[in-house]
């Protein structure tokens, strides 16, 4: 009988394929190999035991093991989890898994020397040089030739002579980079009665060696990181790794310096900016167990850790952790998955939790550990709503008087000012006043965003880019364009013309184009060097500034519009976590949000403080809606580059939708975002009861579904963006 194995390739592919082992080639599940697949080769993970399917003469044989460690059990199982979830193909989940292919080669190797066993051959003279070689050996490791020459003061060919001649043994040693190692039982901060009490609970889960999932609700200032850094500590100690996703890891530049202090060594990052190199090299070192912590964004969730003692996802209500393109996933939720699969606890940190993690944590799914206060006994800062209809800026202007008023009381007492309005570029619309048309983008149904500083118009949902225009492409009208409404640009280049001395900055991601200058940014805002900051949503997330104590929302209402599910909620979480930037450090902080909705219960939430209530009555309204986190949804989004083939599609979709009791079919429907990269775009919408499975709906329908190649249909279990 052949011995057949299941391969499953990193390609958008569904199932593994049989392969023949060849006779003498020991393969078991999880390694790593090269089979033949049409004409050429490539590279799979061994998925089980054949099915048998395929008949003798059809099979091929696996060509070669590749010399990295085998993928574990625990992360297979993960990748099928994830597929199965969101619908994806395994081998496009697999391609996560798999993001570094050349750390599967085989490691480089260099020649090292020891000192050989003693001699009695007097014709080995040992000269003066030969005897510096041996001094730097003894009682050493071994070592490269260039290393070694430089130690003794000799050339390279004294240390080759000596070794042909017996007075030194080369081998191979595989090079390893070597990676810093965060100490466990470094010494940390004295922690406060009720961060020692939280901490206390987290390690005693990391002891427990076993799956637990846990919210650390804590508001801005109290200290949450301190607090789940022990339980690092405690995973680091047991000789375990640790991975922490953070939502931006281009504004780490503080969190990394607070790890360095706490341990002693900097974490291993994971983000897009390492070279091949470092990627290799980190990859490799995690799977072989050589790096206790890694830091990383949503994509670090698929390293191939080899002892997994504990995952955090700070600021886990961040929709940022939605991955919306290729594998559409939420990697907070499936965190939790890999958590579980590995047996190991989850912390799950925000000062404003998603309602999701707030009914697990009433269900009794997750833990929870609370820190009310600031650390230190800080106050918050006090919100004020301000009424744009009754104490608007003078026309052309966007700050009110009241925050012209504290902005030059607060740079007269020396302190930082935050100016936030989560829109980037100069105007968001720029309209010609003859015939009151707007420039869009050519492949978007948007509009082109004004970059002044930039002299450029963007898309800010393909990229597409030209410059300003000066001639109506409607009506010919010349050098009649005007921008409308405020972006951060233009707000800049109010506060500098009403405060013309102060040190102003932009904190955007146009202005900062990489982490080192974002960190850089950072810096300077620590030491002063700041008076305004205008900032867009990256100035929001999890910032210190000592001596920052106003802030001022621009356009508190901005989140609201477009019907969104989840627009109060994430704008209730977003302009919670700016106001929490104030007053952090002993100062009376402030924050003023402008609005033309006072009345409205996420406004009434802020300024009155009572968080709480906004989550119960929030959740009291999803849970007669039945949206999530009490019902499920699931969306489709069908694109293509004719509408006539998409709408056909649609239509076929339409005739075979699920008719089952409990469960909504809303759709078709022209997507909000019509048009995009040339695709025009419609949705359909899935709702159902929390005890409905949507996933064996979702196959029963789309299995009788037949797409042209054209069309593509998209589909986002849990959906967070409805555009």
């Amino acid at each position: 009988m052949e011995n057949t194995v299941k391969v499953l390739l990193p390609l958008p592919l569904g199932d593994a394929y049989d392969y023949r082992v060849p006779e003498g080639m020991a393969v078991v599940p999880g390694h790593f190999v090269i089979v033949p697949l049409g004409k050429r080769e490539t590279v799979g993970v061994v998925w089980g035991t054949g099915t048998g399917d395929v008949a003798p003469e059809k099979l091929r044989d696996v060509i070669a093991v590749l010399p990295a460690l085998p993928m574990a059990d625990a992360m297979r199982r993960f990748v099928d989890w994830v597929s199965a979830y969101t619908l994806m193909p395994a081998g496009a989940v697999l391609r996560m898994a798999m993001s570094v292919p050349s750390a599967l080669e085989a490691p480089k190797t260099e020649l090292v020397y020891r000192p050989a066993a003693p001699t009695e051959d007097t014709a080995l003279k040992l000269t003066a040089a030969r005897r510096r070689v041996l001094e730097q050996l003894k009682d050493g490791p071994a070592m490269a030739a260039a290393e070694l020459a430089h130690l003794a003061g000799v050339g390279t060919s004294v240390v080759k002579s000596m070794a042909s001649v017996g007075l030194l043994v080369a081998e191979e040693r595989i090079v390893r980079r070597s990676f810093p190692q965060p100490d466990g039982l470094h010494d940390g901060p004295t922690l406060s009665a009720a961060q020692k009490i939280a901490a206390d609970s987290l390690v005693e889960k990391v002891k427990a060696h076993a799956f637990s999932a846990t919210l650390l609700d804590g508001v801005p200032g109290a200290g949450k990181t301190e607090v789940y850094f022990e339980a690092v500590a405690a995973c680091l100690a047991a000789g375990r790794q640790v991975l922490v996703l953070l939502p931006e890891i281009a504004l780490t530049a503080q969190w990394l310096r607070r790890f360095e202090d706490r341990f002693g060594a900097l974490p291993s990052p994971w983000h897009s900016g390492l070279t091949s190199l470092e990627r290799r090299e980190t990859w490799r070192a995690i799977a072989e167990g050589r790096v206790g912590v890694v830091v990383g964004a949503r994509s670090a969730l698929f390293l191939p850790f080899a002892n997994l003692g504990l995952i955090v996802v700070d600021e886990e209500h961040d929709s940022s952790f939605k991955q919306d393109e290729g594998v559409v996933y939420n990697a907070r939720d499936m965190a939790v998955v890999r958590a579980r699969l590995a047996s190991a606890p989850i912390v799950l940190a925000s000062a404003t939790p998603s309602l999701e993690s707030v009914v697990n944590v009433k269900t009794g799914r997750y833990g929870e550990v609370h820190l009310p206060g600031r650390h230190g006994g800080h106050r918050l800062a006090t919100l004020s709503a301000i009424d744009l209809r009754r104490e608007a800026p003078s026309r052309g202007r966007w700050l009110s008087p009241p925050v012209v008023e504290a902005m030059k009381k607060t740079l007269a007492a020396g302190e930082q000012t935050l100016l936030y309005l989560n829109r980037r570029g100069y105007a968001p619309i720029t309209l010609c006043r003859a015939c009151g048309s707007g420039l869009e983008c050519p492949q978007c149904s948007a509009w082109l965003v004004e970059h002044r500083f930039r002299r450029t118009l963007v898309c800010h949902h393909c990229g597409y880019t030209e410059p300003p225009a000066q001639t109506c492409r409607h009506c010919g009208a010349v050098d009649q364009f005007v921008a409308c409404g405020p972006g951060v640009e233009r707000l800049a280049e109010e506060a500098l013309e009403l405060f013309p001395e102060a040190r102003l900055e932009l904190f955007t991601s146009d202005s900062l184009m990489n982490r080192d200058e974002a960190s850089a940014a950072v810096e300077r805002m620590e030491k002063g060097e700041i008076d305004i900051l205008i900032g867009t949503q990256m100035a929001a997330k999890g910032h210190h500034f000592p001596n920052l104590t106003l802030v001022a929302v621009i356009d508190a209402d901005l989140g609201l519009n477009g019907g969104d599910l989840r627009a109060a909620e994430r704008t209730f979480q977003l302009l919670y976590q700016v106001a929490g930037r104030a007053g952090r450090d002993g100062r009376p902080g402030r924050a003023l949000i402008q609005t033309h909705n006072p009345d409205h219960p996420v406004m009434q939430a802020l300024v009155s403080g009572d968080r709480d209530r906004f989550v119960e009555v929030e959740l009291h309204d999803r849970s007669l809606a039945g949206m999530p986190p009490y019902g499920r949804l699931a969306s489709l989004i069908i694109s293509g580059p004719d509408p006539v083939a998409v709408d056909n599609v649609c239509a076929a979709l339409a005739r075979q939708a699920p008719q089952q009791e409990g469960v909504t079919i809303l759709g078709p429907s022209v997507a909000p975002l019509a048009l995009l990269r040339g695709r025009h775009r419609r949705r359909f919408l899935l709702k159902a009861g929390r005890e409905t499975a949507v996933q064996p709906l979702l196959h029963a329908w789309l299995e009788k579904i037949g797409l042209p190649g054209s069309v593509r249909l998209q589909v986002d279990v849990d959906p967070y963006s409805f555009l």
